[in-house]
C-alpha cells in the first residue's frame, strides 16, 4: 500500500497515512485533531541496483556487455 500525505487546513501539519489508492477514509490532523485535511502532492523515492562507477549499469558477475 502506497504512503500518502495530507495537509491540516486548520493548523497547516502534514501527516503521512498508509492506504490503498482511492480510500475515502477520513484522517484526523495528529496536532490539532481537525478532520479537515487534503491530500497533497508529495515526492517518492527509488533505490536501485545502479553501479558504483556511475555508468547507470550493475553487472553481478562483472562480465556483462554493457561495461565499457
Amino acid at each position: 500500500m502506497p504512503i500518502f500525505e495530507y495537509q491540516c487546513v486548520h493548523c497547516g501539519h502534514i501527516t503521512s497515512f498508509l492506504e490503498k489508492a482511492g480510500s475515502q477514509e477520513i484522517h484526523v490532523c495528529a496536532k490539532c485533531n481537525s478532520k479537515d485535511t487534503k491530500k497533497i502532492f508529495s515526492t517518492f523515492s527509488v533505490e536501485g541496483g545502479a553501479s558504483s562507477s556511475g555508468d547507470g549499469f550493475s553487472c553481478p558477475t562483472g562480465t556483462c556487455s554493457f561495461s565499457g
